[in-house]
């Protein structure tokens, strides 16, 4: 080989290893991988099979990088997924082992989903606040305990918080509402105890809000009719005591408002029957009084619960002015006189009706 070709060939190789160098993740992003796999043990998908070799950019299960930093951008792993691995293996993951802390040294990562796995257990690092590009968390559907990051509210990015059906308990940090750009909040099915925080309506660009199925006391903030934006708000489930804020029935936007079993009482804000509320369930709690006779054209329905309260008096005439109610549940209380003729109550069942003090007429039995 001539000194030119040596020196040509020298150089190709040196542009090879440098432009794979920049093609490939930093070592420190690899052994914080390995590490995060290291404390999770997967037996049945060979998921982390793929995590190997030098380039954790490319073909890593689960895994991708930012094209330009070529650092760590997203790690996403669904125990619950449509990916071939699944597929041939004919079933859904389990893995059980911890988030381990090492995640915390991904500087660039976005993106954290978990989710589904069943058997992952132990807390939610505390360092994860420290990463300043993450935008979602997402660890439903495992077994993760101990409580919400209390600084969490440094996440500034944050618009999916999602760590519905685990055991995590504890309150909900004061911090949360310092995330302004938080969309989808999902803490259904854990055992968070505590007051929702009374400043919650802070939270701005938040769309879907649920919360049902943990043991949230104390009564419901009148700041969240502030969060213009709030489409669905599931609080059920709960130990919620005191009123329904009025201000909740003149949301522009909110469709679904889910209240049902906890401890609310009083009456029902006339509000709530002439609004945005398509799915309204208040059942299984302590409200008394006449049904307010204030439904009209702007009444529309797919659901209204009110089952298991104590309302008594007759039942609201103004009901058949609404525009459409499609599920219309009035059992278990202490209504009396006679069922309004007309729609919506001509097809409505007798197990709508059921359980009242003296209510009468189709579908029930005829009035003496």
């Amino acid at each position: 080989m001539t000194t030119f070709s040596y020196i040509t060939f020298l150089s190709t190789l040196t542009i090879f290893i440098l432009t794979s160098t920049v093609r490939s993740c930093p070592a420190s992003d690899r052994a914080a991988l390995l590490a995060f796999k290291a404390a999770l043990h997967e037996p049945y998908l060979g998921i982390f099979n793929s995590w190997t070799g030098t380039d954790c950019c490319h073909n890593w299960y689960g895994v991708s990088c930012d094209l330009e930093t070529k650092r760590i951008a997203d790690i996403n792993l669904r125990g619950e997924s449509e990916d071939p691995i699944f597929q041939k293996a004919g079933r859904s993951g389990y893995m059980t082992g911890s988030i381990s802390p090492s995640i915390c040294k991904l500087e660039r990562l976005s993106s954290l989903t978990i989710s589904d796995w069943k058997g992952i257990s132990g807390p939610i690092p505390a360092c994860i606040t420290s990463l300043p590009f993450l935008r979602i968390i997402d660890l439903i559907g495992n077994r993760i305990s101990g409580e919400i990051p209390a600084d969490i509210g440094r996440l500034e990015r944050m618009t999916v918080l999602n760590i519905a059906d685990n055991l995590v308990t504890g309150r909900i940090p004061r911090s949360l509402t310092n995330l302004s750009s938080l969309m989808h909040l999902d803490l259904r099915n854990n055992r968070i105890s505590g007051p929702l925080p009374l400043d919650l309506g802070r939270l701005r660009m938040l769309s879907r809000a649920l919360l049902s199925r943990n043991y949230i006391t104390g009564t419901i903030p009148d700041s969240i009719s502030k969060i213009y934006r709030l489409a669905d708000l599931d609080l059920s489930m709960n130990k919620l005591s005191g009123q329904i804020p009025a201000s909740l029935g003149k949301m522009a936007v909110l469709a679904t408002l889910n209240l049902d079993s906890n401890k609310l009482s009083g009456k029902i804000p006339d509000s709530l029957f002439n609004s945005a509320i398509g799915n309204l369930n208040l059942s299984k709690n302590s409200f008394q009084g006449y049904l307010p006779n204030v439904f009209g054209p702007r009444s529309y329905f797919t659901v209204l619960d009110l089952s298991y309260n104590n309302f008594w008096g007759p039942i609201p005439k103004s009901l058949s002015q609404a525009s459409f109610i499609g599920h219309l549940d009035l059992s278990h209380n202490r209504l009396c006189g006679r069922i309004p003729a007309g729609p919506p109550f001509d097809h409505l069942e007798a197990s709508s009706f059921a359980y009242n003090a003296c209510l009468c007429g189709k579908p029930l039995g005829a009035c003496q």
